[in-house]
C-alpha cells in the first residue's frame, strides 16, 4: 500500500468544511435529540492575593497591573488607610492599606517616608482601576489568577462587621481553598 492510497483512505475520517454535521450536534446533545437546557457556566478570572495569611481576590478586569513596592511618599494628615503616593512611570497614584478596612490591623503600618523600613520581598502594589482613577493597594503577596464559576461563589457570611459588608461581595470555593472576593471600589472607600 502506497502513502497516497493510505492518505485517500484517511481522507474519509477528516472533517471537510462542506460536510453536513447537523446529525453530530444532535448526537452530542444526547440520545433524545434535544439540546441541553442548562447553559454552561462561564468562569470569571480573579487575581488572588494574601493579606495577613488569608486569601483574597478581585476580578482581574479591575486590575491594571502589579508592581513591586517602590519608595512611597507620605501624605501629612491623610486618611488612616492612605499609606502614601507612588510614582509609577511619571503618574502619581495613591496607595492604600485595606487591612484596616477589613479589620485585619488596627492601624496602617509606617511604609512611607524616610523612616520607613524596607518592604518585605513578596509585598506588591496592585494598581486597580477605580471610578476616580487608578489606585494602588498594598498586598502581602500575589498568589496568581484563579478561575471561579458562579456555582463556586457563596454570599458573604452574615457575621461580618458593618464596614466589611460593603467590600466583601462573596466567598469563592475552589477545592479546599477559600477566597474572600472584594469589591475594589468599596474596599478603598473611607
Amino acid at each position: 500500500m502506497t502513502v497516497s492510497r493510505f492518505a485517500e483512505l484517511l481522507d474519509d475520517f477528516f472533517f471537510r468544511p462542506d460536510e453536513d454535521v447537523g446529525g453530530l450536534q444532535d448526537f452530542a446533545a444526547g440520545s433524545d435529540g434535544l439540546a441541553s437546557l442548562t447553559p454552561e457556566e462561564v468562569p470569571e478570572e480573579y487575581l488572588s492575593f494574601r493579606l495577613e495569611g488569608e486569601s483574597y481576590a478581585v476580578p482581574i478586569r479591575a486590575v491594571r497591573e502589579i508592581s513591586k513596592v517602590p519608595p512611597l511618599t507620605e501624605i501629612p494628615r491623610a486618611e488612616p488607610q492612605l499609606l502614601g503616593v507612588m510614582n509609577l512611570r511619571g503618574e502619581l497614584l495613591p496607595v492604600y492599606d485595606v487591612k484596616v478596612r477589613l479589620g485585619l490591623a488596627e492601624r496602617a503600618p509606617l511604609v512611607a517616608g524616610p523612616d520607613a523600613p524596607t518592604p518585605p520581598k513578596d509585598a506588591r502594589i496592585l494598581v486597580l482601576r477605580t471610578e476616580t482613577g487608578p489606585a494602588g493597594v498594598w498586598v502581602d503577596s500575589v498568589a496568581g489568577v484563579v478561575k471561579l464559576k458562579p456555582s463556586m461563589l457563596e454570599p458573604p457570611p452574615q457575621g461580618l462587621r458593618l464596614g466589611d459588608r460593603d467590600c466583601v461581595v462573596a466567598i469563592g470555593r475552589r477545592g479546599p481553598l477559600l477566597y474572600i472576593l472584594l469589591d475594589a471600589e468599596q474596599a478603598l472607600a473611607s
